[in-house]
């Protein structure tokens, strides 16, 4: 296990400091578990929030109301779990050194790109090429 990073609480990753130093790359791996943690908090409420509703309901517009809510509960549950593996895939390529490269050109993906999803695993222009890749095939 790496000796922990020092990083003042008021740190961001700037372009002008070496692509994926230890410094960004401990930035981005707190950022990464502290979102893990939050999902899996959402998680459990959302478990909870299940049993709980799982009683009987005589009321048939009541239970329909019920189910409904309890799928969507479900798909939430169900993003939030890809989500997770996602994370867990960047906490991984940090280990690897692997973090931050585009998987499709092995160029730097923007800190501005991955501050906001730090699960990002492509530059914006191979995102957006393979995403019009799969709009054309999707179409035929």
């Amino acid at each position: 296990m790496k000796a922990q990073t020092f990083l003042p609480q008021d740190y961001r990753p700037a372009e002008d400091e070496p692509f994926m130093n230890d410094r960004q790359l401990e930035y981005f791996r707190r950022k990464l578990e502290a979102w893990k943690q939050e999902l899996l908090e959402q998680s459990a409420e959302t478990l909870e929030g299940l049993q709980d509703s799982a009683r009987s309901v005589p009321d048939l517009a009541d239970r329909a109301s019920e189910e409904t809510d309890r799928a969507l509960e479900l798909r939430t549950r169900d993003r939030q779990r890809k989500l997770v593996s996602k994370i867990d895939s960047a906490l991984r390529r940090i280990e690897t050194g692997e973090y931050g490269y585009c998987e499709v050109t092995g160029e730097p993906i923007s800190l501005k790109r991955l501050d906001a999803r730090p699960i990002a695993t492509m530059t914006l222009e191979a995102q957006e090429r393979h995403e019009r890749r799969e709009r054309v095939h999707r179409d035929d």
